[in-house]
């Protein structure tokens, strides 16, 4: 048996006779997923009456379920010689522009190839510890297939400086994107809060005691079927503009979360999201700093194409 956290068992009771061991665990542990609990349970962490059993056994009134969430193993994280676009560096912050399908940090099923791996090799022990191994110098993310700036924290102070800079909403966050349908105000602020979706945890969603999210909406251009606008951050929830832009009837085109199954019929590579201005004032020097990440191509064309 791995080693892992403490054993924990309950009882199962009338209501769940009959039920698949493996979907009244997922049940039972919220926190993780149906797959993650199988492989446990494959793993001998999961105990039906003192034996090990397949997920799939169905359990009777007064059996007893024995479970042990085992220890996270976190891999190595190695520096791997990956291209970096930057468009900002000195002793205390880096910023770059990352590509679309480039995930911020290391996860599972993403342990190398990552912006954490590319800036390890470019910093090399130069990186702020307060986020641990997994996002050393992270401060902030964006969307794997959401292109555009990323500040990183070279140390510790210019961490806590950036961190509260971004508590505070001082950090300019501009992006760009084009959103599904026509806008008909030239100005836009849209103000709801956004938390877990309850039907899908894989999703964020306008819910009621969902934390605060302000964003400022600007027409830039307005095309048959699409609308090319600026987005202006307030705050920085996890999928804000993406699920904002939906809440209003206006989900960014190809984004494969929050369109509602509306297909792209342009090749997009998921939603098209850019962050394109980042500013800041500088953690050591007091000065602002802002930088400006160029469209990348697929946008540039695609906005070629609207304008035909």
């Amino acid at each position: 048996m791995a080693n892992g956290t403490d054993w924990n068992s309950f009882t199962i009771t009338e209501e769940f006779e009959g039920e698949r061991l493996d979907r009244l665990l997922t049940g039972e542990l919220k926190d993780y997923s149906r797959s993650f609990l199988q492989k446990i349970m494959k793993d001998g962490h999961v105990l039906l009456n003192g034996e090990a059993v397949k997920p799939s056994v169905k359990v009777s009134d007064g059996d007893v379920v024995t479970f042990q969430i085992p220890e996270k193993v976190i891999p190595d994280i190695l520096p791997e010689d990956i291209p970096l676009d930057i468009l900002y560096e000195d002793e205390d912050v880096l910023v770059v522009n990352k590509p679309k399908d480039m995930v911020v940090h290391p996860a599972p099923g993403h342990y190398s190839g990552t912006l954490v791996n590319a800036v390890l090799y470019h910093c090399g022990d130069s990186l702020s510890g307060i986020n641990g191994v997994l996002r050393p110098g992270i401060v902030h993310r964006i969307d794997k297939d959401t292109t555009g700036s990323v500040i990183i924290c070279k140390n510790d102070m210019a961490h806590r400086s950036i961190a509260q800079q971004l508590k505070d909403h001082t950090i300019t966050r501009r992006y760009r994107a084009i959103c599904c349908g026509v806008l008909n105000k030239d100005d836009t602020v849209i103000n709801k809060p956004i938390g877990r979706d309850p039907q899908n945890r894989l999703k964020m969603a306008v819910v009621n005691g969902g934390k605060h999210a302000v964003t400022h909406v600007h027409v830039l251009e307005r095309f048959r079927d699409y609308t090319y606008v600026e987005c202006r951050l307030e705050t920085g929830r996890t999928h804000q503009i993406r699920v904002h832009m939906a809440s209003v009837g206006h989900p960014l085109l190809g984004d494969p979360l929050y369109a509602g199954g509306r297909k792209a019929p342009f090749h997009t590579q998921g939603q098209c999201l850019h962050a394109m201005v980042l500013g800041f004032t500088h953690p050591r020097t007091g000065e602002y700093i802002e930088t400006t990440a160029p469209l990348p191509e697929y946008f540039a064309h695609l906005l070629g194409v609207l304008r035909e």
